[in-house]
């Protein structure tokens, strides 16, 4: 028997007004039934478009400029829009990243589903029905009688996606194309997807396409891999061979970017740039007297808490309450109580790792230390000050700046309608720390050099940069507020792997030479184990575990900590 699918020397094409671009280029792959097949590498390698293509979907003016793809040895690229239509779904189903924008607000789950199961072969609606009924319920949804009547916005993230994966298996395809998963899950329900995923590759014999710039993901359950850069092959073969003993000089620099949950490294050895070389002018550029050692001068100038023996964040039976009725409702609620009895300190210069599942906290316990959420109950400190919520801390008062943010996602933390000199700028003139406007642009620019970005940075807005550059400019602009307290609210989670790496280095550069205590907030535990000194773990609101981190991850003492380390992907089913 041949293989289920067959992609021989494919390259897709797309002109522009600047010429030809090729997203792909000569690209060979093979699948055979109940295979999954990983094609792993950082954006813009070509992950996506090698899905597109074969499936049908390169969006306009794209095409496939040369090369084959085959399914169960019959050529694709023949078909007529109509055929390839009808193929699509039939024997070809695609899974995205996002379940919510995947599936249609407006329809139940039971419409949509019976509707693509009729659409594509002759049953009736009850028929069509029961087998929708039998799709959910093997794919783990609880209650699946009662829940098709509901809408996806009723379904929790995992629940969601475990919801689209049932409806690519409407209609019995032999190839189902995942693209990203499971990046926007926790954990524990990454864990779940995936298990299912590779049940249904054993049981149906369902070939998959797994695309996935996750490394721990790809070791965790594919047979094969692809890595890809820039549109080219880098390196295929075994799981084990490729990420156990890689051949290429790519693939050796993507797994020296993966952090690791065995063991800390100082820093991240061997990783890729974050962009090719800029042009010579691009880097010449400079103002006048503006450098990286200006830069760490002028933030080391800046005005400290005298060094004393307390933490320099306390935390002391903290509660947040959202939608609790008023003195005067009547209707009495007492709310949802995202925190319950939060204690945690924070000693100088440390960093204390903040892991969970969503839902479980981490963000609000960043919001009420930063003061964007009121209280409901408990206090703070900082530098064995009080800490009052943030309406309440005026402009001159000291948490106002020395206590920063970097948030998620760099894409929206940035005004795009601002220069980059005025995003960084406006810290220090609300602050009041330099009054001159040449003496701002002279800091900006130096800051700038600092988090390694060329100083011409300044005279363009966030749209022309990368995530990875964008979350450079978020750290600049949270340093020159001259902050003592830091706090990073999932600052690496939308970054591919070797710019994560990248960023995880630059923070821990600055937390070292500035002294700067951390509030560090990721569902990845990995990550935490690399930055973290000390780690406290959230459920539901509820701080269940807290210490050192070398000791955690050797050895956690609550059932929830061993729970989200086992479920964590990792590398150790490849070989060393």
């Amino acid at each position: 028997m041949g293989s289920l699918l067959s992609v021989t020397d494919l390259t897709v094409e797309y002109p522009t007004r600047f010429g030809v671009f090729t997203a792909i280029e000569r690209i060979n792959l093979s699948l055979e039934p109940g295979e999954i097949h990983g094609l792993v590498g950082e954006s813009g390698a070509g992950k996506s478009t090698i899905g597109a293509a074969i499936i049908g979907l390169i969006a306009a003016p794209g095409y496939i400029a040369n090369g084959d793809v085959k399914l169960h040895g019959e050529s694709l690229r023949s078909l007529s829009a109509d055929a390839y239509h009808k193929l699509r779904g039939a024997k070809i189903s695609m899974i995205f990243q996002d379940p919510q924008t995947s599936l249609n607000p407006l329809l139940t789950i039971e419409d949509q589903m019976v509707e693509t199961i009729r659409q594509h072969s002759d049953v009736s609606y009850s028929e069509a029905r029961a087998q929708a009924l039998a799709l959910l319920e093997e794919t783990g949804i609880r209650d699946a009688q009662s829940r098709m009547s509901e809408y996806p916005h009723q379904f929790s993230g995992g629940m969601r996606q475990r919801v689209v994966i049932a409806l690519a298996l409407c209609t019995n395809p032999d190839l189902i194309i995942a693209d990203e998963p499971t990046t926007a899950l926790d954990v524990s329900i990454q864990k779940q997807i995936l298990a299912l995923i590779r049940e249904l590759a054993q049981t149906r014999k369902v070939g998959f396409i797994l695309i996935t710039h996750d490394i721990g993901v790809i070791a965790e359950i594919t047979d094969s891999v692809t890595v890809l850069r820039g549109g080219k092959l880098m390196e295929t073969g075994k799981t084990a061979q490729v990420l156990g003993t890689p051949q290429h000089e790519y693939t050796k620099a993507l797994m020296a970017a993966v952090p690791r949950l065995d063991k800390r490294l100082d820093r991240f050895s061997n990783i890729l740039q974050d962009e090719p070389d800029l042009p010579t002018p691009e880097l010449l550029w400079k103002v006048e007297g503006a450098s990286d050692t200006f830069a760490t001068d002028w933030l080391l100038r800046g005005e400290r808490q005298a060094a004393h023996d307390g933490p320099v964040l306390s935390v002391r039976d903290l509660e947040v309450t959202f939608n609790a009725s008023g003195t005067f409702s009547w209707r009495k609620s007492e709310g949802f109580k995202a925190l319950k009895n939060i204690n945690l300190d924070v000693m100088p210069g440390q960093v204390m790792g903040v892991i969970g599942e969503s839902g479980s906290g981490k963000s609000t316990l960043a919001k009420a230390i930063v003061g964007l959420v009121r209280p409901s109950a408990g206090q703070m400190q900082f530098n064995g000050a009080p800490l009052p919520y943030g309406r309440d801390r005026g402009r001159n008062h000291a948490a106002r700046r020395k206590i920063q943010m970097v948030f998620q996602d760099p894409y929206s933390s940035l005004n795009n309608r601002r220069k980059i000199e005025d995003i960084i700028g406006e810290p220090i003139r609300f602050f009041g720390l330099a009054d001159d406007r040449a003496e701002r642009r002279k800091i900006v620019a130096s800051v700038l050099d600092l988090v390694e970005m060329p100083q011409r940075a300044m005279l363009k807005y966030p749209h022309q940069f990368s995530g990875g550059q964008r979350q450079r400019i978020a750290v600049a602009r949270a340093l020159v507020a001259r902050p003592e307290f830091l706090i990073c609210d999932e600052p690496t989670s939308a970054l591919d792997v070797s710019i994560q790496a990248q960023i995880l280095n630059l923070l821990k550069d600055l937390q070292g030479k500035f002294g700067l205590s951390i509030l560090f907030i990721s569902h990845n535990l990995a990550v935490v184990r690399q930055m973290s000194d000390q780690v406290a773990v959230l459920k539901n609101g509820e701080l269940v575990e807290t210490g050192a981190a070398d000791a955690f991850f050797e050895a956690p003492q609550h059932a929830y900590s061993k729970l989200l380390l086992s479920e964590t992907p990792s590398l150790a089913s490849i070989a060393a």
